[in-house]
């Protein structure tokens, strides 16, 4: 079975936005950087690693990090952007896509691998979820196969993919990591990620 990681990566100014009362310019595009590089890197578990890219710097610099790159003509938000690497990849045979976030301060590719085993284990269609630490969200989303059920990232996106896998009659798994539930959204998220580390 052929799996693609597609990793969304906004552009690095517009990234971080929130954290704005923590963080400056600088250290908020140095921040998605480092963490868009670790995502592109634990990604390579699976068989191929697409980036959807919302700027042609992040795209540049994916394909120096050894993944395919689909360059979004204008960043339209995480569902759109998850939709558009969705179609690369059936596109191009995927059987199975990970949609993971590219604000991960803790991720690496043994987490990455221990969740394809995770669902691995299950017969299609399946669908795996990562919740983030608090508000209800999704880090990282295994779909096979990959138009499973629909695209929910958001607020309260975990109970939203639930509903929508039920509804569907596609098995949902609640996969628990500790190196990919915290995510860089707020500046109570940075303090935890002091803590973490």
């Amino acid at each position: 079975m052929t799996t693609w990681v597609v990793v969304l990566i906004k552009d690095f100014d517009s990234a971080k936005q929130r954290l704005r009362p923590a963080l400056g310019t600088k250290s908020r595009r140095a921040l998605a950087r480092r963490n868009a590089r670790l995502a592109v890197s634990a990604a390579f578990a699976g068989d191929r690693v697409l980036v959807v890219a919302g700027s042609d710097e992040v795209g540049e610099l994916a394909r120096t990090w050894g993944a395919d790159v689909l360059l979004e003509p204008r960043e339209e938000g995480q569902n759109t952007a998850a939709d558009r690497g969705i179609n690369r990849a059936l596109e191009g045979g995927a059987r199975a896509v990970l949609l993971l976030s590219s604000d991960l301060p803790l991720v690496t590719e043994s987490s990455v691998r221990e969740l394809l085993d995770v669902a691995a284990r299950h017969d299609r269609p399946v669908v795996v979820a990562v919740p983030a630490i608090g508000r209800g969200g999704t880090n990282a989303l295994y779909l096979r196969p990959p138009d499973a059920i629909g695209l929910h990232f958001g607020d309260d996106s975990l109970a939203k993919f639930h509903d929508d896998a039920e509804a569907r009659n596609v098995e949902f798994v609640i996969h628990h990591s500790d190196a990919m539930a915290l995510d860089l959204d707020e500046p109570s998220d940075l303090a935890s990620l002091s803590r973490a580390v």
